[in-house]
């Protein structure tokens, strides 16, 4: 057990510990763990000859689990004269050294460091059930009281649920008291309470230690098995609890209860220590089940995570569907991380995945762990940086189906490709062998209808000229560029930093036929207008970076209406101007259509299967509808010849005529 869960989930939790705390209503306090559960935590700070005072005792059986096996200098107290009645005839003939007192633990009359150990088990969350003045003010006496009755070097060992407050409230006195402070989580505890009380909040146990030298603040979170981590902040402490709270909470919710009406629930797992985390999980259920629930972990292979099935919330309903279970865990590897084999991940995942069953599951390692092979797939980074227009991007090859990929990705939105090329060997001219970018290969299905539009309207025994504003990895251009080898390219990118990218790694070539003007698009349009240049196609294939705004691509500035008058005018007659639109907004989607409509005389849609993307052609021409679509076709068989003229054999293999045909849908 090494990975820290983190939730993603809203929950809202002082409305959840409310309610638990109305549920709980007088349960005895031996929901916090009995000595069976906390004997493992307990042993590493309380030892045989230690002097312990156990501070709100009520009717805990904790001392006498501790007096049986061994312990000796224990006192109990207890601010009910009824309960310590109670417990000393209990205890009387059979353990007659254990020490019950009526005393309230905020005025005690011990003298000072008389204890090595003070101990308290739910007590801290009985007195302290906010935060208001009066309350602060008993907490403040109650704290003073253990500083004083405790030795240098003595314990105050608190077992709790930590609620903020409570949390807040440690961390403001022990750390600045010369205390060092530690945080344990209890798992023997939670994993009890839910089974029996099909509940599972988390348990904390907190070790602060007495040193009237400390030199420094130590804090201490010991969250999973392994050496505690030290943290340099108490906020990092509280940040790391309420996280913790918080996926318990959603592991709580995952057992009682089906989440088909959420669609899904998702969280990373973290190492302690780790920045990043190393796996994200989601959890979908089927609607509408009924008895015994089955259950099973899908891993997804490095290098499909950006695969529309498990990139989407849509893709992985189909996922769940594929593997007729009652809820399945789609678990995918973060590219931060190295990985091993199949094995060393699933061993890795057995005992998080457990905790996201159902309730009346059998055992953890009955679940089946399933995925498209028995190998968790390869990844290399290539190159990371820095663009001051897109933000850190990664340049990664993986391995997928028999073939390697290099992909550009930009660590805003990682599940999003924004560049892929297929990579092949090639020699140079020194006859070394090097991997290079498969001209032929267009991983995109979007960037095969675009270039089926520019085929429909160039003559390839001209030199006609397009311009396509967004660059990314120049995947669309280079094949564009091998495939027709009279037509000349402009690229519109606005970023230097893609420029070297797509040169760099992904083998655009640049030449008298292939150039990149690095220029704010809109603004480089405006100018060509004035300038009266014209083209016989324009493309848009820009993603946006504002994700606030429900489109993906273009950007909407690229949509207002001066600026498609501009792009109109930059066209030659019968001339074609070819939008990939993305957005799951309809309404945005329709408002875009019905601009274009207003601009130029004709539009036609591709929409591709599985996709969001929509390919929208519009012309400045009224087109006869039945002549374009007839146009198209033959466009499309024609660019599968000269793709094959050229050797770009790889273009076929990402080619079904029959399903783009079919795909396409005209509008007028």
């Amino acid at each position: 057990m090494n990975l820290l869960p983190r939730a993603h989930e809203e929950f809202s939790q002082a409305k959840y510990w409310n309610t638990f705390f109305e549920k709980r209503g007088k349960k005895a306090f031996e929901w916090y763990g009995e000595y069976s559960e906390l004997c493992k935590i307990l042993v590493k700070y309380v030892k045989i000859k230690d002097d312990i005072l156990i501070v709100g005792c009520g009717n805990s059986t904790l001392s006498m689990s501790l007096y049986d096996v061994g312990y000796r200098s224990i006192v109990n107290i207890d601010i009910s004269h009824i309960v310590i009645k109670q417990m000393r005839d209990i205890n009387s003939g059979t353990r007659p050294d254990l020490v019950y007192e009526h005393m309230d633990a905020t005025q005690m009359t011990y003298s000072d460091e008389k204890f090595s150990v003070v101990l308290d088990k739910g007590t801290l969350d009985a007195l302290m059930p906010d935060a208001k003045e009066t309350t602060v003010s008993i907490i403040d006496k109650y704290f003073k009281e253990i500083t004083r009755v405790l030795r240098n070097g003595g314990r105050y060992i608190c077992i709790s649920l930590l609620q903020e407050h409570i949390l807040r409230k440690l961390l403001s006195y022990f750390p600045c008291s010369g205390f060092m402070f530690r945080i344990i989580r209890c798992h023997e505890v939670e994993s009890k309470a839910r089974i029996e009380e099909g509940s599972l909040v988390p348990v904390f146990v907190v070790v602060a230690t007495k040193c009237t030298n400390l030199s420094q603040t130590v804090l201490e979170l010991a969250l999973v098995d392994g050496p505690p981590q030290r943290l340099s902040t108490t906020e990092d402490m509280v940040s790391a609890i309420l996280s913790s709270q918080l996926s318990g909470i959603v592991c709580n919710s995952l057992y009682k209860r089906s989440f088909a009406d959420v669609g899904e629930v998702s969280l990373d797992l973290l190492r302690p220590g780790d920045k990043y985390p190393r796996y994200t999980v989601y959890v979908l259920d089927q609607p509408c089940t009924r008895g015994v629930k089955t259950f099973a972990v899908f891993i997804v292979p490095q290098g499909k995570e950006t695969d529309w099935l498990f990139n989407t919330k849509e893709g992985r309903q189909q996922v769940l569907k594929s593997a007729q279970r009652d809820r399945l865990a789609i678990v995918t590897l973060r590219r931060e991380h190295k990985f091993g084999n199949w094995d060393a991940v699933k061993a890795e995942l057995e005992y998080y995945v457990g905790d996201l069953a159902p309730a009346g599951l059998s055992a953890k390692n009955d679940i089946p762990f399933l995925s498209l092979g028995s190998d968790v797939g390869i990844r290399n980074i290539c190159y990371e940086g820095k663009s001051d227009i897109s933000g850190p991007f990664v340049i990664e090859e993986v391995e997928k189906n028999g073939h390697e990929y290099r992909r550009l990705l930009f660590l805003n939105n990682p599940y999003v490709l924004q560049s892929e090329a297929r990579l092949k060997e090639a020699k140079s001219r020194r006859g070394k062998t090097k991997k290079i970018a498969d001209p032929g290969f267009l991983a995109c299905e979007h960037h095969i209808h675009m270039s089926a539009g520019v085929n429909a309207v160039i003559d390839t025994k001209e030199q006609d000229e397009i311009m396509i504003i967004g660059l990314g990895g120049g995947g669309l251009c280079m094949f564009l560029h091998q495939c027709l080898p009279k037509l000349k390219i402009t690229a519109v990118e606005i970023d230097v930093v893609m420029l070297k990218v797509a040169t760099e790694y992904f083998n655009l070539v640049l030449d008298e036929r292939m150039k990149v003007e690095i220029a704010d698009g809109i603004q480089y349009i405006k100018d060509i207008a004035a300038s009266e240049t014209k083209y016989k196609a324009i493309l848009f294939d820009i993603d946006s970076k504002d994700t606030t705004v429900g489109m993906s691509c273009p950007p909407k500035q690229f949509l207002e209406i001066p600026l498609l008058k501009a792009v109109a005018a930059c066209l030659k007659t019968n001339g074609l101007f070819i939008l990939n639109l993305v957005s799951r907004d309809k309404n945005l989607k329709e408002k875009a259509k019905d601009d274009l409509k207003s601009v130029f005389q004709s539009i036609s849609c591709f929409s591709i299967q599985d996709e969001i993307n929509e390919i929208v052609m519009c012309s400045t021409e009224k087109q006869n509808q039945k002549e374009w679509k007839n146009r198209l076709k033959l466009s499309i068989t024609d660019l599968s010849k000269q793709a094959s003229a050229r050797k770009l054999f790889s273009f076929k293999e990402s080619l079904d005529i029959s399903s783009l045909l079919e795909s396409l849908s005209v509008e007028s």
